[in-house]
């Protein structure tokens, strides 16, 4: 009997791999992110350089809009209005940053294990959960200069009455102390979430070298909390800049314009006063705009040099 040998097998040839096949694992998280690339550059960059180029404009919103070049930013300068605005918006970024150390020590409070603590933090994160106009209401309703909440307390004790939001002098300070409920809440959140990231065993080394009360937080807790520490002062920056709808809610600008900042004169600018300087409008929005920005990009470049700095 003859051996059938079997035939030969047929090498296959490799196909030559397509250009999406040899970069897919570069590309895929591309596409992925694509569609959020998409949407933030149509509504968020697109509209920033569209506010740069309308700056240089006079329009009105419906005619033809006539090249002026600088001449709303050199209106600016001598605009006494522009300038109570700006002035308010320094004080709103400076008050507004006693949010982030509140929220600090009420995020450290909230973290012990005590009786009622859960009750403790919902009055606490309640204020996150309500909305500015809310917020809004609610404090016009206690400063109200007969019957508000805050001079039934002061006339309990021999003082007042006051009327916060009808002061020139203290109506700004009245509605920032509104604004710094909510936003103490939201740092509050913040450093509840880098509590739990806090590495125990750095805790209990210190703790064993004889660290504790003040030492240990900034030693050792805080140095954790950078991260949290770095969102809350940028979205704190950011809320004390566009503080609109607390101002509309409370006082509409007044009394007598002082409690005005660039958000809400921007508004009444572009859209609430007759002739809609829709050019001027846009030129407030490139300052504030600038002024957020250069806050943003020093926290950034503190945050890159940290990190430089710690992989040496």
């Amino acid at each position: 009997m003859t051996d059938v040998v079997a035939p030969p097998a047929q090498t296959r040839t490799k196909q030559p791999r397509g250009w999406y096949k040899r970069n897919e694992i570069a590309l895929t998280p591309w596409l992925f992110l694509a569609p959020g690339i998409l949407f933030f550059s149509v509504y968020v960059v697109i509209p920033i350089f569209q506010s740069f180029n309308l700056s240089l404009y006079a329009w009105d919103g419906l005619g033809e809009a006539e090249f002026i070049g600088l001449a709303n930013y050199q209106e600016l300068m001598t605009d006494r209005a522009f300038e109570v605005s700006l002035w308010n918006n320094l004080k709103w970024l400076l008050l507004y940053l006693l949010a982030i150390p509140a929220g600090l020590f009420i995020a450290l409070f909230l973290n012990q294990t005590v009786t009622g603590i859960r009750l403790y933090k919902s009055l606490f994160f309640f204020p996150f959960v309500l909305s500015q106009v809310v917020v809004g209401l609610v404090f016009s309703w206690f400063y109200l200069p007969n019957e508000g909440l805050l001079n039934a307390i002061a006339a309990w004790v021999g003082a007042g009455p006051f009327n916060i939001l009808g002061d020139p002098t203290t109506a700004t300070y009245g509605i920032i102390a509104a604004g710094l409920w909510p936003q103490t809440a939201y740092c509050m959140i913040l450093y509840l979430t880098g509590l739990n990231a806090v590495d125990p065993e750095q805790v209990e080394a210190a703790r064993l070298d004889g660290a504790k009360g003040w030492k240990m937080l900034w030693y050792v807790i805080l140095p954790q909390l950078k991260p949290a520490t770095f969102i809350a002062f940028v979205v704190t920056i950011i809320g004390a800049l566009r503080s609109f709808d607390l101002i509309s809610i409370m006082t509409n600008g007044g009394p007598f314009g002082s409690t005005r900042v660039l958000s809400f004169y921007m508004f009444e600018k572009a859209l609430a006063e007759f002739g809609f300087r829709m050019g001027y409008g846009a030129a407030i929005a490139v300052v504030l705009f600038l002024i957020m920005m250069l806050f943003i990009a020093y926290f950034l470049w503190s945050m890159w040099n940290e990190e430089r700095s710690a992989r040496r």
